[in-house]
């Protein structure tokens, strides 16, 4: 999931023929005290994602598919802070390619995806 999630992010942020980077992200960094409003929804929707994909680790680790001291709010907190870095980065003109080498490296430090258990082991 987390690899879905970081490479969705990176071809969202950098597809051809559309602005770069993210509204959600970028909106809530550029508003005034004018804006304040538009913020907050984009940190509410922002907060609303980062709890899905909590609740989506918590499950991970209750079933097996994530090791038992896995901190799902932790998790959730990492993806969505690469995620968001990534959008950022696309906006300045980062390249596809290079978004994808830092999304990998982002995944090189994830918990394992399944108990030895559950792979057979």
């Amino acid at each position: 999931m987390a690899t879905a999630c970081l490479a969705g992010s990176v071809r969202a942020a950098t597809r051809p023929g559309c602005p770069t980077g993210c509204l959600g992200v970028q909106g809530s960094l550029a508003a005034g005290d004018q804006g304040c409003e538009a913020r907050d929804d984009l940190i509410a929707w922002r907060n609303k994602h980062t709890s899905l994909l909590r609740d989506r680790f918590q499950q991970a680790v209750d079933e097996g598919d994530l090791p038992p001291d896995s901190d799902p709010d932790l998790l959730a907190r990492y993806l969505m802070t690469v995620a968001n870095g990534i959008a950022v980065q696309a906006a300045s003109g980062t390249t596809r390619d290079d978004l994808q080498q830092v999304a990998d490296m982002a995944l090189r430090i994830w918990p394992p995806t399944a108990s030895p258990d559950k792979l057979g082991g």
